[in-house]
């Protein structure tokens, strides 16, 4: 070891947490965990089988794991887990020994009556790893994301019970997702068994089997005191209403950058349960995120597609600004990675049993989010698609979101958590929507669709578009408007549900570049 240095880590830079206090240094026998991803050796290939891409990726990503390991033993650092699948190494320390180890000084802070680990400033890296290390998540462990639902204020809110909404799209229920798995990532809360049992027999519906799995320690806990049992639930019971033959697999975790990263690896690489769709209802700005940590959640949602794995994300409950008061519009992340579906909202009117009028969710303070992204470029599958400029910086990337549904509170989604039963919106209902539709059209192709955006786009025509309102903030002239095409508000639009199954269920499977 004498004759290693250290380098800089510049994308593992972090500013002092906003809105919060230190309080003390951690003592130097404080134990700490850390997940520290290589970095990937991708390879542009048609999906073939999931086994067959995570052997692959395992034997290309073996040799870095070991270096990691040695790094490990010589600091004194234990490893608690290591999967050259999912390119990452668990580490448990002191937080001496991890101070020592990446060259910093660990602090608690407390903010709103959270406490939590954090550090200021960027890593340093060892030489032997600093060339193979994509990130060191952990360290840090403010929280990155936030659910995306919005719970009725009107009393007499419609609500809709998740089955009928299917049935307002369209979906087909020929197919029931039996023999498909949906992942659903949770950064807090829990669910009970006697709500699914509840909404389900609202619906009409046998409750599907539902399994939590656990990831870093966290694990489904329940509690009234808890908002985040809302977003659980609606995510169970939407999903579950539009495939209730397949079965979901609830993974939860701590609410860090390491935990959102070390969820979404453990469910594309699960192979007992073998999601073939993954719905994630939770995210942030891209401005509020490290450089590393999204980077290696980008990475870890790449490794999914390629692996086989539909991921559907919501889009964000705060229109163009995404809840920011900088005066800029902001895209959510990670509805923004290109190796998603971001999942926009809007307000339906329904009679006789039919949507007879479709627009922006926009209630003025909150509604569908959607914009251009700033970190991510224009894709290959909207190079066909007429894009607006980011009306803040005037540059062009990835537009957000890529298709839309249901998700104003006032015209939501009728669902029992935590024994009550009300109506609830958000973008975070259109995600799990989709990732039922998309279990179903696996059940019926017996392949996955995997990295399934070039096809939506390519059948553009089997969308209805959304072409009324917008989604800025009232006040404000920061968003976008709706109009015909795609548009960043709902993206291409609404799904003709039969339409759309028939075109997806011969479509062919795309490489993952």
């Amino acid at each position: 070891m004498a004759d290693l240095h250290y380098h800089a880590f510049p994308e593992s830079h972090h500013n002092a947490p906003k809105h919060a206090h230190r309080h003390e240094k951690l003592a130097d026998d404080e134990r700490v965990e850390a997940s520290v991803y290589v970095k990937p050796h991708p390879v542009a290939t048609v999906f073939t089988s999931h086994e067959a891409v995570l052997a692959d990726r395992a034997k290309r990503h073996d040799p870095d794991i070991a270096i990691i390991r040695q790094f490990a033993a010589d600091h004194g650092l234990t490893v608690i887990e290591a999967d050259a699948r999912r390119r990452l190494v668990r580490l448990a320390g002191t937080a001496k020994a991890m101070g020592e180890a990446f060259k910093v000084e660990l602090n608690w802070y407390g903010a709103e009556g959270a406490r939590f680990r954090g550090y200021t400033g960027a890593l340093q890296l060892r030489s032997d790893i600093a060339g193979i290390v994509e990130s060191v998540l952990g360290l840090d462990t403010r929280p990155v994301a936030q659910p995306r639902l919005i719970k009725s204020a009107q009393a007499a809110a419609t609500a809709y019970l998740p089955n009928q909404i299917g049935a307002l799209y369209g979906i087909p229920t020929h197919e029931t997702g039996a023999g498909q798995c949906i992942a659903i990532i949770e950064l807090g809360g829990g669910y009970h068994e006697s709500d699914i049992t509840a909404s389900f027999g609202a619906m009409g519906l046998t409750p599907p089997t539902v399994v939590a799995v656990s990831v870093d320690g966290a694990s489904n806990a329940p509690t009234t005191a808890n908002s985040a049992d809302g977003e659980v639930g609606l995510d169970i019971q939407v999903a579950g209403a539009i495939a209730p033959g397949a079965k979901l697999a609830v993974y939860f975790t701590p609410n860090t950058d390491a935990g959102f990263a070390d969820a979404v690896t453990a469910a594309a690489t699960d192979t007992t349960n073998t999601p073939s769709v993954m719905s994630i209802s939770w995210g942030g700005p891209e401005s509020g995120y490290s450089t590393q940590g999204l980077n290696t959640l980008n990475s870890a949602l790449r490794d999914a597609a390629s692996a086989g794995v539909t991921v559907t994300v919501a889009s964000g409950d705060n229109l163009a600004t995404d809840g920011q008061t900088d005066g800029a519009v902001h895209v959510d992340f990670p509805a923004s990675s290109p190796y998603v579906v971001g999942c926009g909202g809007t307000s339906i009117t329904v009679s006789g049993g039919a949507i007879v009028a479709e627009s922006v969710w926009n209630s003025g303070t909150s509604g569908g989010g959607g914009g251009i992204s700033t970190v991510f470029p224009i894709p290959s599958f909207q190079s066909g698609v007429t894009l607006p400029a980011n009306v803040s910086t005037g540059g062009t990337g990835r537009g957000v979101p890529d298709v839309a549904g249901d998700a104003d509170p006032a015209t939501g989604y009728q669902v029992t958590v935590d024994g009550q039963t009300f109506a609830v919106g958000g973008t975070s209902a259109v995600a799990p929507l989709w990732a039922g539709y998309f279990a179903l059209i696996n059940q019926a192709r017996g392949s996955r669709l995997g990295f399934v955006n070039p096809a939506l786009y390519a059948h553009a025509a089997d969308f209805r578009e959304i072409t009324n309102g917008n989604n800025i903030p009232s006040g404000t002239s920061l968003g976008y408007d709706a109009g015909p095409g795609w548009n960043a508000c709902t993206g291409l639009g609404v799904m003709r549900g039969a339409a759309l199954f028939t075109a997806l269920k011969s479509a062919a499977t795309s490489p993952v570049v």
